[in-house]
């Protein structure tokens, strides 16, 4: 049969393109996806040209690992279908089932039964297609080993953004504060469960939340009592860092979530860095974390994974459903109007 597929064609222009799908082998399934989630993260930088040459999309996903990164190219990684044949000698129980795949945009895809991950009960399509979101959440949180009354900030309010101060919400922390630009994200960390929001392009928030962390009395001194235990810096701006270093106490952790793509960090290493024995770590939710992979896997961090998406209902942060044939929309929006888009997802059955 014939699918529909997105290709990305050049720097900020998408096409759908329709193509026949290979024919079912043993142990594959044909998926009809239902939704897809859009990332205005690590997806913008493909549709942006900002992917580094020498750098593979994901090979830690089956779908990319013959896919070189260049134009034209699929991408995407969060579908949500219902499962319509299964090769030769297949369960065909499993037909009707919806699963969750890791696989480019488009209206059917074939994989390995193996690849899909079946919602669990009571699981909506649209709260499921987070789940790839929910997962990096998850691990930037299992990273950054918060502890009991830390002080916590999470920087950047975007998706990923939210869904972490969402979980952090769960935590009995000292505090939990935001930084972020817009007015409406902020308005829905507090949603989230942050006690309070800063914008960082007000010097009065600035003070406020350097006042809060007791950083102004004494700004510079290796002294515990002041700024925060652990900064999640969550925006996709390099700049950002050294916002974080300001705000971050003695030893504390700063957690890069974000992926700058070709963009470059000009990061400050000194006096408060260098004082204050701050440490900045990366985290990528492909792996676990080396300190935890003796007793975890990924099938236990999808299992914590699906409920925090049960907890935290993430769908109330889906700004806008697309139809699929309107693809070069949502594009458009995410790339020309940030501001109006939190969470796109792509609809197949309008």
């Amino acid at each position: 049969m014939n699918a529909n597929q997105l290709f990305f064609i050049k720097n900020k222009k998408v096409e759908i393109h329709e193509h026949k799908l290979p024919e079912l082998q043993p142990n594959q399934v044909l998926v009809k996806n239902l939704y897809s989630a859009v990332s205005a993260g690590t997806e913008m930088l493909v549709y942006r040209g900002q992917i580094p040459d020498n750098m593979a999309l994901d090979e830690n996903l089956v779908a990319f690992n013959q896919q070189e990164n260049s134009y034209p190219l699929q991408y995407g990684y969060a579908c949500v279908g219902e499962i319509e044949d299964i090769g030769e000698d297949g369960d065909a129980t499993c037909i009707g089932n919806k699963v969750f795949s890791f696989q480019p945009h488009a209206s059917h895809h074939v994989c390995e039964m193996k690849s899909v991950i079946n919602l669990p009960r009571g699981i909506d399509p649209k709260e499921a297609v987070f789940l790839a979101n929910m997962e990096t959440a998850v691990n930037l949180v299992q990273d950054a080993n918060p502890h009991l009354g830390d002080r916590v900030i999470v920087m950047g309010q975007g998706v990923v953004g939210l869904l972490v101060s969402s979980i952090l919400a769960e935590f009995p922390l000292a505090s939990l504060d935001a930084v972020e630009t817009l007015a409406s994200r902020r308005i829905l960390s507090v949603q989230a469960g942050t006690q309070e929001t800063f914008s960082p392009a007000s010097n009065e928030d600035i003070t406020a939340l350097k006042d809060k962390l007791k950083l102004i009395t004494q700004p510079n001194a290796s002294d515990s009592s002041g700024g925060a235990d652990v900064v999640f810096e969550l925006t996709g701006s390099p700049d950002a860092l050294n916002m974080a270093v300001e705000f971050c106490a003695y030893a504390g952790r700063i957690v890069v979530g974000s992926w700058y793509g070709t963009k470059s960090a000009h990061l400050n290493l000194g006096t408060r860095f260098h004082r204050n024995r701050i440490n900045i770590m990366s985290s990528q939710v492909s792996t676990i974390a080396p300190e935890l992979s003796g007793r975890w896997d990924k099938e236990r961090r999808f299992s914590v994974t699906w409920d925090m998406i049960k907890k935290c209902h993430p769908a109330q942060f889906i700004s806008h459903c697309i139809p699929f044939t309107q693809a070069e929309k949502a594009y458009r929006l995410l790339d020309d109007s940030p501001q109006d888009a939190l969470q796109v997802i792509f609809d197949y059955q309008q």
